[in-house]
Protein backbone atom coordinates (compact mmCIF):
# COMPACT_ATOMS: atom_id res chain seq x y z
CA UNK A 1 0.00 0.00 0.00
CA UNK A 2 1.52 3.74 -0.67
CA UNK A 3 2.33 5.86 1.86
CA UNK A 4 0.35 8.21 0.50
CA UNK A 5 -2.98 6.31 0.32
CA UNK A 6 -2.70 4.97 3.61
CA UNK A 7 -2.27 8.51 4.83
CA UNK A 8 -5.36 9.48 3.79
CA UNK A 9 -7.08 6.05 5.02
CA UNK A 10 -6.17 7.14 8.51
CA UNK A 11 -8.59 9.48 8.60
CA UNK A 12 -11.49 7.79 6.85
CA UNK A 13 -14.73 7.46 8.67
CA UNK A 14 -16.89 7.07 5.56
CA UNK A 15 -16.85 4.52 2.57
CA UNK A 16 -19.48 5.08 -0.03
CA UNK A 17 -19.80 2.18 -2.76
CA UNK A 18 -20.90 1.91 -6.36
CA UNK A 19 -22.99 -1.23 -6.58
CA UNK A 20 -22.65 -2.48 -10.37
CA UNK A 21 -18.93 -3.57 -10.91
CA UNK A 22 -17.94 -3.18 -7.42
CA UNK A 23 -20.34 -5.19 -5.00
CA UNK A 24 -21.41 -6.88 -7.82
CA UNK A 25 -19.12 -8.46 -10.64
CA UNK A 26 -21.20 -5.80 -12.80
CA UNK A 27 -23.17 -8.72 -14.85
CA UNK A 28 -26.33 -8.14 -15.37
CA UNK A 29 -28.53 -11.72 -14.89
CA UNK A 30 -32.46 -12.39 -16.13
CA UNK A 31 -34.62 -15.21 -15.04
CA UNK A 32 -36.93 -16.60 -17.82
CA UNK A 33 -39.52 -13.68 -16.58
CA UNK A 34 -37.24 -10.75 -17.08
CA UNK A 35 -36.43 -10.56 -13.62
CA UNK A 36 -32.89 -8.98 -12.90
CA UNK A 37 -30.29 -10.96 -10.49
CA UNK A 38 -27.37 -10.08 -8.65
CA UNK A 39 -24.47 -12.13 -7.22
CA UNK A 40 -23.03 -10.68 -4.18
CA UNK A 41 -19.75 -11.89 -2.41
CA UNK A 42 -20.22 -12.66 1.07
CA UNK A 43 -16.97 -11.72 2.32
CA UNK A 44 -17.77 -7.90 0.98
CA UNK A 45 -21.32 -8.46 3.18
CA UNK A 46 -18.97 -9.94 6.06
CA UNK A 47 -16.54 -6.98 5.37
CA UNK A 48 -19.49 -4.10 5.43
CA UNK A 49 -20.91 -5.76 9.18
CA UNK A 50 -17.01 -5.58 10.28
CA UNK A 51 -16.60 -1.82 9.28
CA UNK A 52 -20.18 -0.87 10.86
CA UNK A 53 -18.87 -2.97 14.48
CA UNK A 54 -15.68 -0.84 14.99
CA UNK A 55 -18.10 2.66 13.73
CA UNK A 56 -17.09 2.69 9.56
CA UNK A 57 -20.00 3.80 8.38
CA UNK A 58 -21.45 2.81 4.70
CA UNK A 59 -23.44 4.38 1.98
CA UNK A 60 -24.33 2.98 -1.19
CA UNK A 61 -25.30 5.09 -4.78
CA UNK A 62 -26.28 3.23 -7.49
CA UNK A 63 -27.32 4.51 -11.19
CA UNK A 64 -29.73 1.29 -11.73
CA UNK A 65 -32.51 0.83 -9.13
CA UNK A 66 -32.85 -2.79 -8.62
CA UNK A 67 -34.48 -4.80 -6.20
CA UNK A 68 -32.09 -7.54 -5.36
CA UNK A 69 -29.72 -4.49 -4.86
CA UNK A 70 -32.35 -2.99 -2.13
CA UNK A 71 -32.69 -6.51 -0.61
CA UNK A 72 -29.09 -6.75 -0.05
CA UNK A 73 -28.06 -3.26 0.97
CA UNK A 74 -31.44 -3.93 3.96
CA UNK A 75 -30.04 -7.23 4.96
CA UNK A 76 -26.68 -5.34 5.19
CA UNK A 77 -28.13 -2.70 7.65
CA UNK A 78 -27.04 -0.16 5.13
CA UNK A 79 -28.71 2.92 6.14
CA UNK A 80 -28.03 5.74 3.25
CA UNK A 81 -28.76 3.62 -0.23
CA UNK A 82 -29.28 6.06 -3.15
CA UNK A 83 -30.66 3.93 -5.88
CA UNK A 84 -31.48 4.54 -9.58
CA UNK A 85 -29.13 8.07 -9.23
CA UNK A 86 -26.55 9.14 -12.13
CA UNK A 87 -25.78 12.37 -10.58
CA UNK A 88 -23.46 10.69 -7.62
CA UNK A 89 -21.33 14.43 -5.99
CA UNK A 90 -24.11 15.80 -4.85
CA UNK A 91 -25.44 12.66 -3.06
CA UNK A 92 -22.06 11.41 -1.83
CA UNK A 93 -22.33 14.74 -0.10
CA UNK A 94 -25.23 15.00 1.52
CA UNK A 95 -24.43 11.20 2.91
CA UNK A 96 -21.64 13.46 4.39
CA UNK A 97 -23.80 16.20 6.14
CA UNK A 98 -25.90 13.51 7.45
CA UNK A 99 -23.24 11.60 8.71
CA UNK A 100 -21.41 14.51 9.98
CA UNK A 101 -17.92 13.73 8.19
CA UNK A 102 -15.95 16.32 6.15
CA UNK A 103 -15.51 15.02 2.21
CA UNK A 104 -12.04 14.39 2.93
CA UNK A 105 -13.07 11.79 5.64
CA UNK A 106 -14.96 9.51 3.38
CA UNK A 107 -14.05 7.59 0.83
CA UNK A 108 -15.69 6.57 -2.35
CA UNK A 109 -15.16 3.00 -4.79
CA UNK A 110 -15.86 2.87 -8.15
CA UNK A 111 -15.14 1.09 -11.26
CA UNK A 112 -16.61 3.17 -14.28
CA UNK A 113 -16.79 6.89 -15.35
CA UNK A 114 -20.01 7.76 -13.40
CA UNK A 115 -17.96 7.27 -10.38
CA UNK A 116 -14.87 9.77 -11.72
CA UNK A 117 -16.53 13.22 -10.30
CA UNK A 118 -17.22 11.45 -6.89
CA UNK A 119 -13.83 9.54 -6.65
CA UNK A 120 -11.97 13.05 -7.46
CA UNK A 121 -14.05 14.99 -4.42
CA UNK A 122 -13.46 12.15 -1.98
CA UNK A 123 -10.89 12.46 0.40
CA UNK A 124 -9.41 8.63 -0.75
CA UNK A 125 -10.50 7.16 -4.01
CA UNK A 126 -10.80 3.64 -4.24
CA UNK A 127 -11.58 1.22 -7.59
CA UNK A 128 -11.56 -2.31 -8.45
CA UNK A 129 -8.44 -3.82 -10.44
CA UNK A 130 -10.96 -4.19 -13.21
CA UNK A 131 -12.16 -0.59 -13.49
CA UNK A 132 -12.04 1.47 -16.95
CA UNK A 133 -8.47 2.61 -16.89
CA UNK A 134 -9.57 6.36 -16.32
CA UNK A 135 -10.98 5.16 -12.94
CA UNK A 136 -7.35 3.11 -12.42
CA UNK A 137 -5.83 6.75 -13.19
CA UNK A 138 -8.05 8.80 -11.11
CA UNK A 139 -7.82 5.92 -7.81
CA UNK A 140 -5.46 6.63 -4.39
CA UNK A 141 -5.35 2.71 -4.09
CA UNK A 142 -7.00 -0.06 -6.06
CA UNK A 143 -7.96 -3.44 -4.27
CA UNK A 144 -6.10 -6.84 -5.42
CA UNK A 145 -9.56 -8.78 -6.32
CA UNK A 146 -11.90 -8.41 -8.88
CA UNK A 147 -15.33 -6.28 -8.10
CA UNK A 148 -17.60 -9.03 -6.70
CA UNK A 149 -15.35 -10.73 -5.88
CA UNK A 150 -13.93 -9.46 -2.24
CA UNK A 151 -12.86 -6.28 -3.36
CA UNK A 152 -14.78 -4.37 -1.44
CA UNK A 153 -13.63 -6.76 1.78
CA UNK A 154 -10.12 -5.61 0.84
CA UNK A 155 -10.83 -1.79 0.70
CA UNK A 156 -12.65 -2.46 4.24
CA UNK A 157 -9.22 -4.29 5.56
CA UNK A 158 -7.79 -1.23 4.31
CA UNK A 159 -9.41 1.25 6.11
CA UNK A 160 -9.10 -0.86 9.40
CA UNK A 161 -5.52 -1.35 9.22
CA UNK A 162 -4.63 2.01 8.23
CA UNK A 163 -6.97 3.11 10.92
CA UNK A 164 -5.74 0.81 13.67
CA UNK A 165 -9.08 -0.79 14.05
CA UNK A 166 -8.49 -3.98 11.99
CA UNK A 167 -6.78 -6.36 14.98
CA UNK A 168 -10.06 -4.65 17.30
CA UNK A 169 -12.82 -5.95 14.27
CA UNK A 170 -10.89 -9.13 14.02
CA UNK A 171 -11.26 -9.97 18.15
CA UNK A 172 -15.11 -9.18 17.91
CA UNK A 173 -15.63 -11.43 15.46
CA UNK A 174 -13.03 -14.46 16.08
CA UNK A 175 -13.39 -14.32 19.65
Amino acid sequence: MSDRARRLAQNIKLLVLDVDGVLTDGGLYYDGDGVAMKRFDVQDGFGIKLAQSVGLEIGVITGLDQSPVARRVTELGIRHYYPGKHRKVPLFEEICEKVGVDVAEAAFMGDDWIDLGVMKRAGLALCVPNAMPEVIAAADWVAPRAGGRGAVRDAIGFILEARGLLDAAMRQWAG
